[in-house]
């Protein structure tokens, strides 16, 4: 105030003008974000309604609508294992309310394998992990034989008689399958559907012998005796099924495939929307019921950060990449 004689009156004006705009610039990023959301939300999941990744973005969904305070619908967009769904985010206005419920089959197995119409790095800011579950081999109950080492021998001798389903190219159930007959020298044909829950119908139905799902998708068939696990691609039984053994316990070593689960947001959502839907899904999380009923599934609550499941997304297209290469598997 002192030195306000010093400055001509018409200058100050301006000088206060400018710096009042300054100071509004500032403040209406940060008044926008902090008005997020002021509409509901769409949750984009790739599979059909009424399977195992529906039923868990739902689940998802109702606790965010509560914490958010706004509601969070969930939209079916299901095909070319996932594909449809990601494409459809990619495109989206990248202001956080349209976001994609990820999984290993849109951000590391399909974009390994081949050319999509996204880029799952470039086009996506990912939010979080939700879950992960672990894969399991599972037989026709009408299948003979009881441990891997007897299936592979009948596969050996009337490999004709042996299919194994997989829910599309690219999925998780395909590449597993194929790493399994790599190691094992096991003998089976691939039938791709579109789709884990068609794949799973049949293999129960006996039009398929073999699949390769997730734990989340196939343990309520299991429990049920339309199923038969074998044994579990990952580091260590499941406490669900705890007399199953792992695919190394029964001989065959290298077939460890654990399957996630994320939230991706589209590429150039502002930061603080991003941190925002991070901070809410881990307290969602968090939540006990929500633990349980993903839990009680087959699949075991994750969470990260965004920048983790970022490093997460770029390493898992690497290894399917070399998957890939080592197998030999194409798109076809």
């Amino acid at each position: 105030m002192m030195f306000q004689h010093l400055v001509p009156s018409r200058t100050r004006c301006t000088l206060l003008a400018a710096a009042a705009l300054a100071v509004a610039a500032q403040l209406l990023p940060t008044s926008a974000h902090a008005a997020y959301p002021d509409k509901p939300i769409t949750l984009v999941v790739p599979t059909a309604a009424g399977g195992g990744n529906d039923g868990m973005a739902r689940v998802v969904a109702f606790k965010l609508s509560a914490l958010l305070g706004q509601q969070v619908i969930v939209e079916n967009k299901a095909g070319a294992n996932g594909a449809i769904a990601a494409e459809f985010v990619a495109r989206a206005a990248p202001d956080g309310y349209t976001i994609l419920f990820g999984y290993i089959g849109t951000h590391g197995m399909s974009p390994a394998l081949q050319k999509l119409r996204y880029d799952p790095i470039a086009q996506f800011e990912p939010i979080g992990m939700v879950s992960y579950s672990p894969t399991l081999m599972v037989v026709n109950p009408k299948v003979p034989a009881k441990t891997v080492s007897e299936l592979v021998a009948l596969t050996k001798a009337k490999p004709q008689d042996f299919n194994y389903a997989s829910a599309g190219n690219g999925t998780a159930p395909h590449f597993s399958a194929e790493i399994f007959k790599l190691e094992s020298g096991a003998q089976i044909a691939h039938v791709p559907y579109r789709g884990a829950a068609p794949a799973i119908n049949d293999t129960m139905a006996g039009q398929t012998q073999i699949m390769f799902p997730s734990l989340f998708s196939a343990y309520p068939h299991i429990k049920n005796g339309k199923l038969r696990a074998l044994a579990l691609a990952g580091p260590k039984r499941s406490s669900l099924l705890p007399d199953v053994p792992t695919l190394e316990e029964a001989g065959v070593k290298g077939v460890e495939i654990t399957q996630w689960y994320a939230l991706f947001a589209t590429g150039k959502t502002p930061k603080p929307v991003v941190d925002q839907l991070n901070k809410v899904l881990n307290t969602a999380l968090a939540d006990k019921e929500v633990a349980r009923r993903i839990e009680e599934q087959g699949a075991v609550v994750d969470t990260s950060t965004p920048e983790q499941l970022a490093l997460t997304v770029r390493k898992e297209i690497a290894k399917w990449k070399g998957v890939v290469q080592k197998a030999q598997l194409t798109s076809d």
